[in-house]
């Protein structure tokens, strides 16, 4: 009797541990299987976008005495423009320029809500209340874009990926705060409910501007995409530009606007063509949250360049946005 039991009990768990063998097995199977190249190189290039947008911004800040935020875009928009008219016309394109009107009216107003309301409300919000209660009010964005593309391009709705947003999220919130301590102005208001308003707007604007951009990169060149989308972008800087000149604003010193421009070439005309490109190869929402993570690279660019000490709020942000990163490209 003893030897039936036994008998018994070993083939349980025999059953047991192929069944448990079989899950994990189907599991990774299906990670694998989610892992296409696209979400690679999609994910891979979305991060490297992030890494130029964190060196580029730390060289706007540079000339913030000099450029006022307004001047500033306007120039790295213009500077973009003119880089991609210059990739455009290569002699070696496999493909002629082609830009259907309907991907046209996306493209335009990708760039218009996105680039161009959404940089400026965020803007006009960071100087009403700062960059430390701003920037986490507007970084909610990957969210709201992921929430939007469920409704305008049918997005497929994973409990694991929204997760993931989230926790990424709150992991660059408390990397910026951190660093926003280390550049706390004087004499900023704190609560302001437009400027917390305006901060919701720009987060509202980006994520809008994302999701359009997806449409209308649909079955074109992400080169000729990029190209509308700067050069609508530029012209509409001008009228901003020379009304606000008009009104007092402090024309940017040629030292400045070279160094701008230089910038921008990788932060606007490289970055911008990049996250293109990772729209259209994994979507809205992953490019939304890797285009966010910005700050997650400014961490040892300040350490090792800047000589800054890092503490455990920043450790734990980092950790955090690596963790819901990964979350959403797996999508387990």
């Amino acid at each position: 009797m003893a030897g039936i039991d036994e008998a018994i009990f070993r083939n349980l768990n025999n059953v047991r541990w192929n069944s448990f063998n079989k899950t994990c097995y189907n599991r990774t199977l299906d990670i694998y299987m989610q892992l296409t190249p696209e979400i690679i190189i999609g994910s891979l290039i979305g991060l490297f976008t992030s890494f130029l947008w964190a060196l580029s911004t730390n060289i706007y800040k540079s000339q913030s005495k000099e450029a006022t935020p307004l001047a500033i875009n306007a120039l790295k928009m213009w500077g973009a423009m003119a880089f991609m008219s210059l990739i455009v016309i290569l002699p070696f394109r496999a493909t002629p320029f082609n830009v259907p009107f309907e991907n046209l009216i996306y493209l335009i107003a990708s760039v218009s809500i996105g680039l161009v309301v959404g940089d400026l409300v965020y803007l006009t919000s960071q100087e009403r209340i700062g960059v430390s209660h701003a920037f986490p009010i507007a970084n909610i964005y990957p969210i709201l874009t992921y929430i939007v593309a469920i409704f305008l391009v049918n997005e497929t709705i994973i409990i694991s990926r929204f997760i993931g947003i989230i926790v990424a999220v709150i992991g660059v919130t408390l990397i910026s705060r951190e660093q926003a301590k280390k550049n706390k102005r004087e004499g900023i208001k704190q609560f302001d409910v437009l400027g917390i308003g305006f901060a919701f707007l720009a987060a509202l604007c980006w994520a809008f501007g994302t999701v359009l951009l997806q449409i209308g990169v649909t079955d074109i060149d992400p080169i000729d995409a990029n190209f509308a989308r700067m050069l609508f972008g530029g012209m509409i800087f001008v009228p901003i530009f020379i009304g606000s000149a008009k009104l007092g604003m402090h024309l940017p010193t040629r030292r400045a606007t070279k160094i701008v421009i230089a910038a921008g070439f990788f932060g606007m005309t490289l970055g911008s063509l990049l996250y293109t490109y990772t729209v259209k190869f994994i979507g809205a929402p992953i490019s939304a949250l890797l285009g966010s993570t910005s700050p997650l690279f400014a961490v040892p660019i300040s350490v090792i360049f800047l000589k800054e000490k890092f503490n455990l709020r920043s450790i734990l942000g980092a950790s955090l946005t690596v963790i819901g990163v990964m979350l959403v490209i797996l999508a387990i």
